[in-house]
């Protein structure tokens, strides 16, 4: 081979791992901005209302969200959306290279916190969906346990691995963990970007919440990131540059769907709801 051959096929790699880079920052970035805007959604709904007694006002976007006289469900319902927010919060710092490296003793004791909030939320999720009811019926109900799942499973390997001082394998469950978690989130916004694209509810009904529309959604939030992450980690490990342009393209594309997902979830849910 050539020297000229091999110098082209140098910058090549670096041009393809440059944009995978940049696609994945600018993905990252969006994605910590919505789930911000997210995290103030809840404090402000369910937080400063339950603080002021006000605990009625939950319902105003779950319907299960406070029961009266079920204290136990409504503990349960306070408790899940407390940790959401701590988990919405703490999740991206984990992620954020110059976090660990600068404040590594914050990284392992946020670490924890993180590990421990997501099993206690998807036990507290699988309650309310399994006791409470849920709104999409047993289909999406059986999505939510998925996704639980898959939490317990991530959660498990991460702290595993961590404790082993494999810190490479780690770093890849935590970034699964974060998918899993984040979830809930991912299915707001895409049903937002799905309304947002349709202009109004299609192929699902309002009333029941259910419809193949929605079970797209679910798949596509609850199932299917975690495994996103393995295309991630295979193109930025591959020696073809074309495999990591075209998962780069595709983390453009996925970060715009989200940016006007989370765009419309912010103007017509969040912010009318606060």
């Amino acid at each position: 081979m050539s020297p000229s051959i091999t110098i082209s096929k140098s910058k090549s790699k670096s041009k393809s791992s440059k944009l995978l880079k940049t696609s994945t920052n600018i993905w990252f970035v969006v994605v910590v901005v919505g789930q911000f805007l997210f995290a103030l959604y809840i404090l402000g709904l369910y937080g400063v209302n339950g603080l002021a007694g006000d605990f009625e006002r939950w319902n105003a976007a779950s319907p299960h969200g406070y029961v009266a006289k079920d204290i136990w469900g409504n503990v349960f319902f306070g408790t899940h959306m407390a940790l959401a927010a701590i988990i919405t919060i703490g999740g991206p710092l984990q992620l954020m290279r110059k976090v660990r490296a600068t404040f590594p003793k914050f990284h392992r004791v946020n670490g924890r916190v993180y590990i421990v909030t997501a099993f206690l939320i998807s036990l507290a999720g699988l309650y309310l969906t399994w006791v409470r009811g849920n709104v999409g019926g047993i289909i999406g109900s059986i999505f939510i346990s998925i996704n639980a799942a898959f939490i317990f499973v991530c959660a498990f390997y991460t702290i595993r691995f961590a404790i082993a001082r494999k810190l490479k394998v780690h770093r890849k469950w935590a970034i699964r963990l974060f998918l899993a978690v984040s979830g809930v989130w991912f299915f707001r916004v895409f049903l937002m970007l799905w309304l947002t694209i349709n202009q109004g509810p299609v192929g699902f009904d309002m009333e029941t919440f259910q419809g193949p529309a929605l079970n797209m959604i679910s798949t596509f939030s609850y199932i299917l990131p975690p495994f996103f992450a393995e295309f991630y980690f295979r193109a930025k490990e591959s020696e073809s540059g074309r495999g990591r342009q075209a998962v780069s393209i595709f983390i453009l594309f996925l970060t715009c769907c989200i940016a006007v997902g989370t765009f419309s979830a912010t103007m017509g849910m969040w912010l009318p709801n606060l």
